[in-house]
């Protein structure tokens, strides 16, 4: 029997910014096939009928209809049809034939009497509604047949950075963004969840519980699978009695309504790490829990050897989960080192040690090993022609969420349709979805916010080649290249005006607000060392009413509140500075400002400081994670930021902070993230031309922070240097590092 709902329609205008042209352009992701029958679109009409089957009335697609923010009413007396269905259904029955055979597949016709959506299953249904009603972003119909399905069974998200978890109105919105663009995975696996990770067999509390709980109602609703993710494996015992703390919180989450789980073991060594332990337990919650309550999705497992620079075949990790794990749970996989794009050699490669397709952990844009930038570039990089080796491909983002959908409606595109994924339109359409009123401004910005400067995974994004030809220009002296320089900072200033007054997205203002402060800073930087060097090749008493001086003067000033604002208070928690344009901009503009202070200096007769940074600590180290770690001070904290995976410390391997100063020290502490290891480091500090040892010590066996000995307050030393004496290769972590100046 059916049942008739009626909606009443008016014009959308979700997209309005976007070109007029055919209407299934507007849909994101890129369906894979449509034949339009006219070109000629028709108005949207006032009104419109649902028909569908009891069974259906009350499901996501539906609901969609219903619940969507155009204000729309039921008629059932509407001339326009709108037809919902499944295989099977007897009111898509004209059209079953064009259903996809294919997990989510869908058909849509939208001619002058109506639409039909008939989908393989409900989740593809929901999608066939989200096509329906992106097409109808500029308030028009158009006339057109719609074959879709995604390339990649499981796409979206895992909420798996350290760092500040993203909130609870956050996840809501990703939630929806997701559903938008028919990504259906959200995996909750924050690593800052004290009850996710350190806390894993103790329940959740009541208010945090039901946080939970409505998240996960929230992505039925949205067409997006909730999965929950436990990480037992910091100290996980293999006994019965662990086994069963890990059965019972899974239960408890069960019974929260929860139906999709995944089981982490990443960033750990020790006992934890046994691959034959953790497939024995992925087997039995697999047999016990995931195959008795019926409506559970597949497991997912995240490895410790999750990446091909940590897998050791030798000792055949991987090869031990590919036999011995039960085929129907999914593992994760990052490529071929921790952050990496990911090829079709390398899913061969993992594929045939893990005996099934991968299921991919792309770390982008996620930042928490770079939390000094800001990532705001196109998602690229990845093989257009995989999306048979794996079954699923979720992105790890920042905990910037709303600046993350940037990056992540692209991901949405490539693993819906892959061979049709553009990465330079996805971005730039990217960018209207977060912010539709001020997509210029927003975009200007981006330029200057893609890479992810260096980095101990050596993973690096394009930035700043629009600027390299105007770089060139500048260094051969050409005419009119220092008037570009000049206009290129006064866009960006404007920009960021324009961004800073915008509060028409109130999140993703207050995520960029660092950047967007240094972002001001470097254009005004930018526009003194111009004018510098305009008033030099010129010949020149001043520009713009400032004498050189006065220019050197206020681009050295620049410099030192650069310097100033990256330890302010401005920051996010945890952030260790605040970098922007630091692949091409920033180096370009320092080349000037040396190269110009240097002539200057060289006509004049004069001695005025060429150097352009400014930053009073520097970290060296032979210890390759620890090596590009950025210092940062608070007050008369320093503190160097910590490394998020297992450090590989070599015996003898070191690291150096030296100052440009003398520095008199208060106190200082270190967590490596290990007990009673304090006897396995040597600290020292130069002072009076020699270095000298300073003890270590833990408060009590079971702290992980090292402290130092009493004789440390008060001493002075221009550079400190903590070395491995243990005799030995360590894994430790890395957690955190502070010292108080006087």
């Amino acid at each position: 029997m059916n049942r008739i709902l009626s909606v009443v329609g008016c014009s959308l205008a979700l997209f309005a910014t976007l070109p007029s042209s055919a209407q299934i352009s507007l849909v994101n992701p890129v369906p894979h096939e449509v034949k339009v029958t006219d070109a000629k679109c028709l108005p949207l009409p006032k009104a419109w009928k649902v028909v569908t089957t009891d069974a259906l009335s009350d499901c996501a697609a539906a609901n969609a209809l219903k619940t969507n923010k155009v204000g729309v009413n039921f008629s059932s007396s509407a001339s326009f049809t709108v037809t919902l269905g499944v295989k099977g259904d007897k009111c898509v029955a004209k059209v079953k034939n064009m259903i996809p055979d294919r997990h989510e597949g869908y058909y849509l016709r939208i001619d002058k009497k109506g639409a039909v959506i008939a989908a393989a299953d409900e989740t593809g249904l929901f999608w066939g509604v989200q096509t329906l009603l992106a097409s109808m972003a500029e308030g028009k119909l158009q006339k057109a047949e719609v074959t879709d399905w995604p390339d990649v069974p499981y796409r979206g998200t895992v909420e798996g950075f350290y760092g500040t978890p993203w909130s609870h109105k956050a996840r809501l919105s990703q939630i929806e963004f997701y559903g938008r663009h028919k990504m259906n995975v959200y995996i909750y696996g924050p690593k800052d969840d004290p009850y996710h990770r350190n806390q894993w067999r103790e329940p959740y509390p009541q208010d945090e519980a039901a946080r939970i709980q409505e998240l996960n109602e929230h992505a039925k609703k949205h067409g997006v699978k909730f999965y929950w993710a436990i990480h037992p494996g910091v100290d996980i015992k293999w006994t019965v009695e662990d086994r069963d703390h890990l059965m019972a919180k899974l239960e408890k989450m069960y019974a929260l309504g929860i139906r999709a789980f995944a089981v982490f073991f990443d960033d750990i060594w020790g006992e934890g790490a046994k691959a034959d332990k953790q497939a024995d337990l992925l087997n039995y919650v697999d047999d016990h829990f995931i195959a008795v309550h019926k409506d559970v999705a597949p497991l997912i497992l995240c490895p410790t050897e999750y990446n091909r620079a940590w897998a050791d075949d030798s000792k055949g990790y991987l090869r031990t989960l590919g036999t011995k794990m039960n085929k129907d749970i999914h593992i994760m996989w990052t490529g071929n080192t921790v952050v990496h794009c990911i090829d079709k050699e390398s899913m061969e490669w993992i594929n045939s040690r893990i005996d099934r397709k991968a299921y991919i952990w792309w770390n982008f844009p996620v930042s928490d090993f770079v939390r000094d930038h800001i990532l705001m570039g196109p998602a690229y990089g990845n093989d257009l022609d995989i999306a048979d080796t794996m079954s699923g491909f979720v992105s790890n983002p920042m905990e910037h969420a709303e600046t993350s959908k940037i990056s992540l409606y692209g991901i949405a595109d490539y693993t819906w349709n892959m061979q049709a994924y553009d990465s330079q339109k996805d971005w730039e359409a990217g960018l209207r979805e977060v912010l539709p009123k001020n997509y210029e401004a927003l975009r200007t910005f981006a330029l200057y916010n893609k890479d992810l400067g260096q980095n101990g995974h050596g993973f690096r994004r394009e930035e700043g080649d629009e600027l390299l030809p105007l770089a060139k220009r500048i260094e051969n002296g050409e005419a009119g290249a220092l008037k570009e320089l000049q206009e290129t900072c006064t866009r960006l200033d404007k920009a960021v005006d324009a961004l800073l007054a915008d509060h028409s997205n109130p999140e993703l203002n207050r995520e960029l607000r660092p950047w967007l402060l240094q972002g001001k800073n470097l254009a005004a930087y930018g526009y003194d060392v111009a004018c510098m060097a305009v008033c030099l090749k010129e010949g020149s008493a001043a520009v713009g009413g400032k004498s050189f001086q006065a220019l050197y003067d206020a681009a050295k000033k620049k410099t030192l509140e650069m310097y100033e604002l990256e330890n302010s208070d401005v920051r996010h928690a945890l952030q260790p500075g605040i970098k922007v344009g630091t692949k091409v901009m920033l180096p370009m503009l320092n080349k000037l400002f040396t190269a110009t202070v240097t002539a200057y200096n060289t006509q004049n007769g004069t001695s005025l400081e060429s150097s352009a940074d400014y930053n009073p600590f520097k970290l060296t180290s032979d210890v390759a994670q620890l090596a590009l770690l950025p210092v940062s001070v608070r007050g008369n904290d320093v503190t160097v930021a910590p490394a998020l995976e297992v450090i590989n410390w070599q015996k003898d391997g070191s690291f150096t902070i030296e100052g440009d100063r003398d520095i008199t020290f208060a106190g200082m502490d270190f967590n490596f993230g290990v007990p009673k290891v304090a006897g396995k480091f040597r600290l020292e500090l130069f002072t009076n031309g020699a270095w000298r040892e300073v003890s270590l010590l833990h408060y009590s066996d079971n702290d992980p922070v090292i402290h130092t000995g009493n004789e440390l307050g008060g001493m002075t030393a221009r550079k400190l240097r903590i070395t491995n004496v243990s005799g030995q290769d360590l894994q430790v972590y890395f957690k955190h590092f502070k010292f108080v100046k006087q």
